[in-house]
């Protein structure tokens, strides 16, 4: 995917990977109702959800949860500085948003003034041409190469063309039970020495305490494969576009995904599953490699009775790494931009805008200035008395940014698949990559240059 998981809900409504793929085949029946249309989840300020989107005093935003929250929570701000225009704010489900995004691109019609997307689609919707340049419209305060982390900015440009602002981001962290480890004898050294003592240190913890170190195989192929990139070079392509599906670092991914596979370290869970929440809950699952985004989560609604018993870290081996991040943009059609700009102003450069997000959504902020806000030094009683914001915001500053190409959800459904062939068929992991990796390149020669 990979996907910023900050849906609404209960566990059992948050999207797993194979539930988003079925959304996504689902899409065009979505996608065939104009935006705001009733029957949708419309969240509207100022106008019925069945008023007309062509009219030119209202504005509409199309989101998935919790971003159209995030959106909504500006209805007073946006009232003062546009009292002529309403918002209309359309929220779909995190895979029927983009599908519905992508099947409007293809017609060219009904698309959102302004929209959401999530950092794993951006690049598929900047090949489409149905963005607009976002270049002419900064100045000083609102120019993202100054104003935002620089790896998000450099995510949101495509040559010279500006076509999205990002507004929240995931720095990689490692999350770890703190109680599982002192049982086990194992120390966080050891945890985070490398990927390879990462896995050793699960072996002693399923040993002595009969927990899992993480909850899928997969978890660990994600993180890996997010780490160690080049500045330039994508999680599946490089630098040139290619496919990068036989290199070292997919082969060590697949060769420690079937380590933890074959120790039974995993408890072959897919995240935001009921099992999967049981097991950070209950302290079956030792471990978890995701977005800073995610210790919110962890205190507020998943496994708020351990408080004190968690920990953030580094990814194993110091690696440094973005995991999800939410971006908005401008249709290019869209007859009321300069309404759109302005809403996208109050949701990526107002400092405060951004914290009340993060607070209240653990949405973490894109924006430097945000990121220098009291809150973030507040100690974490959740997670012991750790500064634990101030680490997330010294990896968001130091990731290298890289490439994203539009089909790296295709590329990582490839992947998903021949790693589900070795985990569960026994498959080589030579073969398996030698596969995807031919799979992909003959979609890659059916993409226009």
């Amino acid at each position: 995917m990979k996907i910023s998981y900050r849906q609404g809900g209960a566990p059992a409504d948050r999207p797993t990977p194979q539930r988003l793929r079925r959304l996504a085949l689902r899409a065009p029946v979505a996608a065939a109702l104009p935006w705001g249309a009733s029957g949708l989840a419309a969240i509207s300020s100022g106008v019925q959800a069945n008023t007309a989107p062509t009219s030119p005093r209202v504005l509409t935003v199309a989101a998935y949860p919790a971003l159209d929250l995030i959106v909504r929570d500006l209805d007073t701000a946006w009232r003062e500085r546009e009292p002529g225009v309403a918002l209309r704010i359309v929220s779909r489900s995190f895979g029927d948003h983009h599908a519905a995004i992508t099947a409007s691109f293809a017609t060219r019609k009904g698309l959102p003034d302004l929209m959401a997307i999530e950092f794993g689609y951006l690049a598929r919707f900047a090949d489409s041409g149905a963005l607009a340049d976002l270049s002419d419209m900064i100045s000083p305060d609102t120019d993202p190469d100054h104003q935002i982390v620089r790896y998000a900015a450099r995510q949101a440009r495509f040559g010279r063309r500006l076509l999205a602002i990002p507004t929240d981001i995931g720095p990689g962290v490692t999350f770890y039970r703190t109680d599982l480890l002192d049982a086990s004898g194992v120390s966080t050294d050891d945890l985070l020495g490398s990927w390879e003592s990462f896995v050793a240190s699960g072996r002693e913890i399923r040993a002595r305490t009969g927990s899992r170190l993480i909850g899928h195989a997969r978890d660990l192929k994600d993180a890996i494969l997010r780490s160690g990139l080049d500045a330039g070079e994508g999680i599946y392509f490089d630098a040139r576009g290619r496919s990068s599906l036989t290199n070292e670092r997919f082969e060590r991914a697949f060769k420690l995904a079937l380590s933890v596979r074959q120790n039974d370290l995993d408890a072959r869970v897919p995240a935001w599953s009921n099992d999967w929440s049981e097991g950070l809950r209950r302290g079956r699952i030792a471990t978890q490699l995701t977005g800073a985004w995610f210790g919110g989560h962890l205190a507020g609604w998943l496994a708020p009775a351990t408080t004190g018993r968690w920990r953030s870290a580094t990814l194993p081996g110091g690696s440094l790494t973005s995991w999800g991040g939410s971006f908005f943009a401008i249709s290019a059609a869209s007859p009321r931009r300069r309404e759109a700009w302005e809403l996208l102003k109050l949701l990526a450069f107002d400092p405060q805008r951004q914290i009340d997000a993060f607070r209240r959504h653990d949405a973490f902020p894109a924006l430097l200035a945000a990121q220098q806000d009291a809150y973030f030094s507040e100690p974490l009683p959740f997670f012991g008395g750790q500064q634990a914001r101030v680490q997330w915001r010294n990896i968001a500053q130091a990731v290298r940014p890289i490439s994203v190409h539009r089909l790296d959800p295709l590329a990582e459904e490839i992947v998903n698949v021949e790693l589900d062939r070795v985990l569960m068929r026994g498959k080589a992991i030579g073969r398996a990559l030698e596969d995807a990796h031919r799979m992909l390149e003959r979609r890659l020669a059916r993409v226009p240059r």
